[in-house]
């Protein structure tokens, strides 16, 4: 399988990729200049430790609207999470966040149906997945969204609208998740502990890898439907 189906499709994946590092490096030069205080993660950490039990809670928020309202991309918020939290606390609390935004959107769809599914989800994502989620298990489900980049926010809506019960949905995606936010938490936790090209490093393989699966969404969709009968659970 070719990684770019054409010329167009590798020039977008570049251009998307200059486009994060240009970004993160113009965050960088702002918060150096308006805000230092963010790269000392003692003094940090005690800001955010004088919002008590609220600090995580935002958090935590933050990352389940993201799944439902998807304005924010959860790589995001797990990477401020690893820097203000460390990699434990960090990852604990992005998945806690993912589960419950991947709860309300299941059975958002599941109590109001396929009409309400196609008010909030782009009709390209529901003709290209919607037969593939009717049709895989937890096994295919599971090699789906353990690659970053992809629609995993649609597929929770999708999912909705099988027979699939809340609890075997949620742990898959716990399960599939969990790779991708650990990184992602780590890096930041690199960040916070001022180790800077060990956390660049790292969202850079999350970022390349997302890049790889959202240009080729048909491609894994496909790769997993022919995978699944052959895998041994």
């Amino acid at each position: 399988m070719k990684l770019f189906s054409s010329k167009e499709d590798r020039r977008k994946t570049i251009a998307l990729l200059v486009a994060v590092v240009v970004a993160f490096v113009g965050l960088y030069v702002a918060a150096r200049r308006y805000a230092p205080f963010v790269f000392d993660s003692s003094e940090l950490r005690l800001w955010i430790e004088g919002f008590g039990v609220f600090a995580p809670l935002v958090f935590i928020f933050l990352q389940a609207a993201q799944v439902v309202i998807a304005p924010i991309p959860g790589q995001v918020v797990a990477l401020v999470a690893g820097y203000l939290f460390g990699p434990v606390y960090g990852t604990i609390y992005s998945l806690t966040g993912v589960l419950i935004g991947s709860a309300i959107a299941f059975s958002l769809a599941k109590r109001y149906g396929r009409s309400f599914v196609e008010t909030v989800i782009d009709d390209a994502i529901i003709d290209r997945f919607d037969a593939f989620v009717e049709r895989v298990g937890a096994p295919g489900l599971f090699a789906f969204v353990i690659i970053p980049g992809l629609p995993d926010d649609a597929i929770c809506f999708l999912s909705g609208l099988t027979t699939w019960r809340l609890r075997t949905f949620l742990a898959v995606i716990a399960v599939g998740r969990l790779p991708a936010y650990v990184i992602t938490v780590y890096a930041g936790g690199q960040f916070a502990g001022g180790r800077f090209i060990e956390g660049i490093l790292l969202v850079a393989v999350v970022i390349t890898l997302s890049a790889v699966g959202y240009y080729k969404q048909d491609a894994v969709r496909d790769f997993v439907t022919r995978l699944e009968p052959r895998l041994p659970f």
